[in-house]
């Protein structure tokens, strides 16, 4: 199938040619026309799978053949909640390209930047916003943007919002829309408080469920490294040395975390940046801009900031700490592996991730290969290592039980030891 057979009017597939498109994924396949006849939909999809362009492409159509009315002023007609600002600065950008033959304007409303320049363009008009719910919310009580035009709501990557804590802010923007609206709902994964909100908003949606999780990581190799806590940043320098790694998207579990590991890789001569909620937006623009260009070879992120990091070309994702939720592994290294090119996934597992790592091929159905030849290799109770030799020495050692004191009669619960002096 091509973009022509989906009754995509010229002026974006022409866009869409310029950019490069040439064939829909599954989920864009699904999804435009859908949206384009007027029905809620609920898709199912990882990272990676298209679905900006599998909303965005027919919200543009959509709204660019019912122009705004004369002496009406631009209202806004679409409204796109997305968790971060990084990826709220990349569908800003995805529609921007799409929209570029049409008179559309959309506006991007994020926090950690100054606020007046988003005032400016809100009074300049926007037919399409995408926003972060936090700094929406700050506008919305300020009454500097008014929703009540809204005909079209996305709500991009739901369940990392309910993860953020956003959703009740969520819940208070939809107050303010009219309840008579086209909504575009998407997840990668449904726990009950989102398939809650899913019943009450949708209305008889279109289903569209892409990729089974074991699908999605059958083109990436995979494999795991053994090893103590102590150990990670050795390795992750050592494998580094190779210069095959073109690109490595790094993940850390903590912020902190996250910013030692870029000392260490810098004092190893390894360039590397670091993007997590800590950092100024600029600051993680330039770093992002930076690792896209190939300027920095390392980028270590957080899971939070590193929704809306995009590259079609990288070539390794590192799991300096293996996450607690198994999906979130699947969305770590779907970030490799795209566009048809092949990719590589490394995860580093030390004793008190090895229930995580058995939730995790639980759900990918299948055992991730160990790299047994390497030089920090940890024991694992009841697996001796193999081959012996200076890997021995640095095998996990079983914890020591602590004897635990007798308790004391009731009737020595209260006495005070005396002392005689003398």
């Amino acid at each position: 199938m091509t973009f022509n057979e989906l009754n995509i009017v010229p002026e974006i597939l022409n866009a869409l040619s310029k950019e490069n498109y040439t064939t829909p994924t599954p989920i864009q396949e699904q999804a435009i026309p859908a949206v384009l006849a007027g029905r809620d939909l609920l898709g199912c999809a990882q990272t990676g799978t298209g679905k900006t362009a599998a909303f965005a492409v027919p919200i543009v159509q959509l709204l660019s053949e019912q122009p705004n009315k004369p002496h009406t002023g631009r209202r806004i007609r679409s409204l796109i909640l997305t968790p971060t600002r990084e990826l709220a600065l990349q569908i800003y950008d995805n529609i921007q390209a799409y929209s570029q033959y049409t008179q559309l304007r959309c506006s991007a409303i994020i926090g950690g930047v100054s606020q007046k320049a988003q005032e400016r363009a809100l009074k300049q008009g926007a037919d399409i916003v995408i926003a972060t719910p936090g700094r929406l919310n700050d506008l919305v009580n300020q009454k500097c943007i008014d929703l009540q035009y809204v005909q079209i709501l996305v709500l991009d990557e739901a369940d990392r919002m309910l993860d953020m804590g956003f959703i009740h802010d969520v819940k208070k923007i939809i107050a303010k829309m009219p309840k008579k609206r086209q909504t575009l709902f998407f997840s990668a994964t449904m726990p009950p408080e989102i398939a809650s909100m899913v019943k009450s908003l949708l209305v008889n949606p279109v289903k569209v469920n892409i990729i089974p999780v074991t699908a999605s990581v059958e083109r990436i190799k995979q494999s795991i490294y053994m090893i103590a806590k102590e150990n990670k940043q050795k390795q992750l320098n050592l494998l580094l040395q190779d210069k095959s790694i073109a690109s490595a998207l790094v993940f850390t579990r903590t912020k902190h975390s996250a910013d030692r590991v870029v000392k260490e890789l810098r004092h190893a001569d390894i360039s590397a940046e670091a993007i997590h909620g800590n950092k100024s937006q600029n600051n993680r623009q330039l770093a992002l801009s930076n690792f896209k260009s190939g300027v920095t070879r390392v980028l270590v992120a957080t899971d939070i900031a590193a929704r809306g990091i995009d590259i079609d070309e990288l070539s390794h994702v590192i799991n300096f700490n293996l996450p607690n939720i198994p999906e979130t592994y699947v969305h770590r290294i779907g970030r490799t592996g795209r566009a048809g090119l092949s990719g590589t996934a490394i995860s580093f597992c030390e004793t008190e991730e090895l229930p995580y790592l058995k939730v995790i091929e639980k759900l990918i159905g299948k055992t991730i290969p160990e790299i047994e030849d390497q030089p920090y290799r940890m024991q694992i109770a009841n697996q001796p290592l193999k081959g012996g030799g200076p890997s021995a020495s640095v095998a996990a050692k079983p914890a020591k039980s602590k004897a635990i004191p007798a308790r004391k009669p009731k009737s020595e619960w209260f006495r005070k030891s005396r002392k005689t002096s003398r």
